[in-house]
């Protein structure tokens, strides 16, 4: 990989004024596209991330071997009330995971993030992203704006380059989970939901898009003014809803609960197809990571998927008082993360080696013990250079932290996203940029 990435660099070396002005039409096309998260467009670099087809292929085998387990740990969560206990639910939460199963995959979508060090291929998971799996649109796009530069024109000549198409392979995974469905129609009317605020992704009009192309009728709907009236499910303009591709996150649906009954009747009654069910929660919870080291998840995995836990997952416990002198936590704050049990977006997560001082770790340590927070081994990032000049013709080449995205949907790879960051934490709060994704082999 690093013998590409070298000739990338030196094409932009060797050819740096054009290179400036490929930049500046990088940066219009995405400041014009639908690349926006909360109303910002998304911030890129000007070269892409690189893997190689050994890397895809390892990606894929990462993915799905994880998933496997994944799976496993939902199922048991059904079955086992005392492997329920782990997971301390409320029982309002509990009673939804815990409705029958109406098709037959437990997992239809996730984005299984890890840390990648592509030297020698070992790897943790940081995150596994069910409710509101996002940023497909943004790989698009981004794909679509490195292709205006020339360097990536260049580049292609001595490299093939491919890259993932995120947006018609769901409409196929999500149809062929819905044939599976007790209940399935021939022709569903399929509603995106979830909390819109007034601002509709431009990401969820990319999937209408795809479900429409594909013949299907498809609305983008607001969760709280969905209706249930003898036995259907209705959009705001009246139609019977068939099927469900959720993005409302379960944490948000069970803070509006009261506001949201229509749509959680509907879902208990079995009257819609919900892609995906509340199960998912059982993995998106971030206190999965401290489950999957407990003896009672050992006694179901094999001897080695009981291995690929010890070696990919990171070492996870609540943050409590004991854990914190068991571990010396307060004086060996580059150790470790602290994270919220359930959030998305890297909301409230702080490592103890991004510039925090002994003080400010202390502090935030301490008020968050017994208050729904995790302690985690931190892992650090693998670095790879890249070069601002979409922003500053005046940049010097730096080294960004990598974490990158792993697609699953109906249980097989679909596809890659890529994120960086001057910091070691690489999320919205800091300084979090997003790479287009290609994947090159040397003709």
């Amino acid at each position: 990989m690093q013998k590409a990435e070298e000739f990338y660099k030196k094409l932009v070396d060797d050819n740096f004024a054009e290179s400036l002005q490929s930049a500046k039409k990088q940066q219009e096309y995405i400041k014009t596209s639908t690349a926006r998260y909360h109303g910002y467009f998304v911030h890129t670099l000007y070269m892409p991330k690189m893997f190689t087809e050994e890397m895809a292929a390892y990606f894929k085998k990462a993915a799905e071997s994880m998933y496997k387990i994944l799976e496993k740990v939902i199922h048991e969560y059904q079955t086992n009330a005392e492997y329920r206990k782990l997971f301390g639910f409320d029982e309002k939460l509990e009673k939804l995971i815990l409705r029958p199963n109406h098709y037959e995959c437990a997992l239809p979508i996730a984005r299984i993030d890890i840390f990648f060090n592509e030297d020698d291929f070992s790897f943790k998971f940081c995150e596994f992203n069910a409710d509101g799996s996002s940023a497909m649109n943004e790989d698009k796009e981004l794909n679509q704006a490195i292709r205006l530069t020339s360097t990536f024109d260049k580049f292609t000549e001595k490299y093939n380059v491919r890259t993932y198409e995120l947006f018609n392979s769901w409409v196929k995974a999500f149809m062929d989970i819905y044939r599976t469905y007790d209940r399935a129609v021939e022709n569903p009317h399929i509603a995106i939901v979830d909390f819109f605020g007034g601002d509709i992704s431009r990401e969820f009009t990319a999937f209408q898009k795809a479900f429409e192309d594909s013949g299907l009728t498809c609305e983008i709907c607001e969760i709280t003014d969905l209706s249930y009236e003898n036995g259907k499910l209705l959009s705001p303009s009246g139609k019977q809803i068939n099927a469900i591709y959720r993005r409302a996150v379960t944490c948000d649906i069970m803070r509006n609960y009261d506001k949201v009954q229509p749509f959680i009747k509907a879902a208990e009654n079995n009257d819609v197809c919900l892609i995906g069910d509340f199960k998912t929660q059982v993995i998106h919870n971030k206190i999965v990571f401290k489950v999957l080291h407990d003896d009672m998840t050992s006694a179901f995995l094999t001897d080695e998927e009981k291995q690929y836990v010890k070696d990919h997952i990171p070492y996870t416990a609540s943050l409590t008082q004991e854990e914190i002198d068991k571990h010396d936590v307060l004086n060996t704050k580059d150790k470790w993360v602290i994270k919220p049990e359930d959030s998305y977006a890297s909301k409230g997560v702080y490592a103890g080696v991004e510039g925090m001082s002994d003080h400010a770790w202390k502090e935030e340590i301490l008020s968050n013990v017994d208050n729904h927070y995790l302690l985690q081994e931190y892992c650090t990032p693998y670095a790879t250079w890249n070069i601002d000049i979409t922003h500053d013709e005046n940049a010097k080449y730096k080294k960004y932290s990598n974490i990158t995205g792993m697609y699953v949907y109906n249980g097989k790879l679909a596809g890659l996203y890529s994120r960086i960051a001057k910091n070691s934490i690489i999320s919205t709060q800091y300084s979090e940029m997003s790479l287009p994704t290609i994947v090159v082999i040397e003709k």
